[in-house]
């Protein structure tokens, strides 16, 4: 069962990660032509981030599942999954009908539902929590940054 949910969580990941390349495009000209925040990271700091934060997402899933309860991973499983709907709606609504709102509000979601992911984390290893508090603080900065984005355009 504990390398079935590894898989499940390594499956979430996967899924964060084609989402993402789906649909989130800085390239385009709607987005190059938005009013961005002042204080908006550059982007190298999103190249260096995202694959920090799903090598991370998947060691997590991977420790949690081996190491906790069932119960305890499908918890975890649960919120991630969630977690990852939120994330990947954002990033539909933001590149795709240009939602900024409804976008900004799905990262919120997304900071939400990550908060509990963090407490399994670090009742599991205090590294592992260590380890996923850059995604924490990251989802929330983005959730600030999509809002802002939603108020200056």
């Amino acid at each position: 069962m504990k390398n079935l949910l590894a898989v499940i969580g390594i499956a979430i990941v996967f899924t964060y990660v084609i989402g993402s390349g789906l649909w989130v495009n800085t390239g385009d000209n709607w987005y190059r032509t938005l009013n961005a925040p002042s204080w908006q990271p550059p982007p190298a700091i999103f190249g260096i981030i995202w694959p920090y934060n799903f090598i991370v997402l998947g060691v997590a899933a991977v420790t949690i599942a081996q190491r906790a309860a069932t119960t305890t991973t499908l918890i975890y499983l649960t919120f991630f999954a969630l977690s990852v709907a939120c994330a990947l709606t954002w990033a539909f609504q933001f590149y795709r009908p240009h939602n900024l709102s409804f976008a900004a509000l799905a990262l919120v979601g997304t900071v939400l539902l990550t908060i509990p992911m963090t407490v399994i984390a670090f009742r599991t290893s205090i590294g592992l929590g260590v380890a996923l508090l850059p995604y924490q603080i990251w989802v929330a900065i983005a959730a600030n940054l999509s809002y802002t984005y939603s108020r200056l355009n």
